[in-house]
C-alpha cells in the first residue's frame, strides 16, 4: 500500500494540522510516513498545502508530482491540483468553497458539505476533522482509534478536552461525504 496524498486551501483552514494527524496516526500504525507542508508567507487566508505519503515501504522521496488521493479545500487548490490527481485515484472537495465543481471521468470524485457541518456543530474550526473523517471513510489508511492517539500527542494538554468533539466531527464527516 502507497497512498501519495495533497491536501490544499487557504491557511486557517487546518490543511496542515490534518496531514500532521494522518502522519501521526500512520506511524502509530507503524507505516512509513512523509510530511511535507508547504504555506505562504501570509499563512491565515493564504494558500496552504501538504504532500502526506503513506506506505507500506521505504519512501525515497517526500517530493511527489501525481497523487492517488486529493483534498482540495478550495476553488485555486482544484485549479492547481485537480490534473496532477492519478488516473484511478479519488478527489474530496467541500462543495460550499468550491464555485466550479471538479470533473473528471478516470478519477473517483467526492463532495462533502464540511462547512455547514461544522457551523451546525457550532464550531467552525472542526472543519478539518469532518474532512479527515470523510477521507477514513472512503480509505481507510488508518483508524480513529490512531487519529484520536494523535490528537493527544499534537494538541497541548489545555485542550485535550477537544479530543471528543473532534471525534464528533470526523464520525460526521463519514457519515457526509457523497461520491459524485
Amino acid at each position: 500500500m502507497k497512498e501519495e496524498i495533497i491536501i490544499s486551501g487557504f491557511g486557517g483552514q487546518g490543511v496542515l494540522s490534518m496531514g500532521k494527524l494522518l502522519a501521526y496516526a500512520a506511524m502509530m500504525e507503524g507505516k512509513e510516513v512523509s510530511w511535507l507542508p508547504a504555506y505562504g508567507p501570509e499563512q491565515r487566508g493564504g494558500t496552504a498545502n501538504c504532500t502526506v505519503i503513506v506506505s507500506d515501504n521505504k519512501i525515497p522521496s517526500p517530493i511527489v508530482s501525481h497523487y492517488s488521493m486529493a483534498i482540495l479545500l478550495n476553488q485555486a487548490s482544484v485549479e492547481k491540483f485537480l490534473p496532477a490527481v492519478k488516473s484511478g485515484g479519488a478527489l474530496i472537495y467541500d462543495s460550499s468553497s468550491i464555485a466550479t465543481p471538479p470533473e473528471r471521468d478516470d478519477i473517483r470524485i467526492y463532495s462533502m458539505e464540511a462547512v455547514e457541518a461544522a457551523a451546525e456543530m457550532h464550531n467552525i474550526k472542526t472543519f478539518n476533522m469532518i474532512v479527515l473523517g470523510g477521507l477514513i471513510k472512503i480509505k481507510p489508511i488508518v483508524s480513529i482509534e490512531n487519529i484520536k492517539k494523535a490528537l493527544a500527542k499534537t494538541l497541548p494538554e489545555r485542550h485535550h478536552n477537544l479530543i471528543p468533539m473532534n471525534e464528533e466531527a470526523m464520525l460526521k464527516g463519514m457519515e457526509i461525504i457523497v461520491q459524485k
